[in-house]
């Protein structure tokens, strides 16, 4: 279904998801989300009566989303700015490295949003490869793009990180913004403790990856915060071949041990 407006046709109705629950034009209208309504300590005391039910219902988005993806094959998440537009030239790389990740047999796992995202579900699905979009409950719309094979909508964060984990055999970060950094910190943090192991981190553009990575180094490394170790988890590249290659190779070790 299309719906235009002031003479643009978009490919969907507006929409925001609430969870599994989709709700399109009028029905979009809500103040709060799931997750703001569960970590907002103010209000009256009925959270006390509420609280406890609310982990049925976290409790249910994590059978959901093991039920769902339980038999993917092999996959890697990308992630990246939903704000990348498709005349970019960042669009057009991740149309590339979705159709790279395909033709090497992995599927690939994204936040199911628009821009840098769009494009790596966009790229792989037409390489025929198996596009995954796990999308998340936001205050302003989003909705799952139309190059999505598998989606699945979350309310909760945490849930939805951990989807993104369990299933993936490393991640790639293309340029993105506070949601990229949240998720590349936090999949080193794993990482560096060992909650998960054989799993690369690789930051897909030196241009825009370069500054973070020395001020890693420089200020982090130097200030004894990690260690050389600790460094050596981020791959830094240009080069879609070579990102494919240090997954392939992840990967292949992980089935060694295995």
């Amino acid at each position: 279904m299309t719906e235009e407006k002031n003479g643009v046709v978009d490919e969907h109705p507006r929409e925001k998801t609430r969870g599994p629950v989709v709700l399109r034009r009028d029905r979009r209208d809500e103040l709060t989300t799931t997750d703001q309504r569960l970590l907002d300590s103010r209000g009256p005391s009925d959270w006390v009566h509420t609280d406890p039910w609310r982990v049925l219902r976290i409790q249910a988005e994590f059978v959901e989303g093991f039920g769902a993806l339980a038999e993917v094959p092999s996959a890697v998440t990308v992630f990246g700015s939903a704000r990348t537009g498709r005349d970019h030239p960042e669009y057009q790389l991740g149309r590339d490295l979705g159709a790279a990740l395909a033709r090497a047999g992995f599927a690939a796992i994204t936040g199911g949003g628009p821009g840098a995202m769009e494009a790596v579900n966009r790229g792989c699905s037409e390489a025929g490869g198996f596009s995954i979009g796990l999308g998340i409950e936001l205050p302003f719309e989003q909705g799952l793009n139309p190059w999505v094979d598998l989606g699945v909508n979350f309310r909760y964060f945490f849930v939805r990180k951990t989807m993104f984990i369990k299933y993936s055999q490393a991640f790639i970060c293309l340029p993105g913004g506070f949601g990229t950094l949240d998720e590349l910190f936090e999949a080193l943090t794993l990482v560096q403790t060992k909650k998960v192991t054989k799993f690369p981190v690789v930051l897909f553009g030196k241009s825009y990856w370069q500054g973070l990575y020395d001020w890693i180094q420089s200020s982090v490394l130097e200030g004894g915060k990690v260690g050389e170790k600790d460094l050596a988890l981020l791959h830094l590249t240009d080069d879609i071949d070579d990102a494919v290659r240090v997954v392939n190779e992840a990967h292949q070790a992980w089935a060694d041990a295995h």
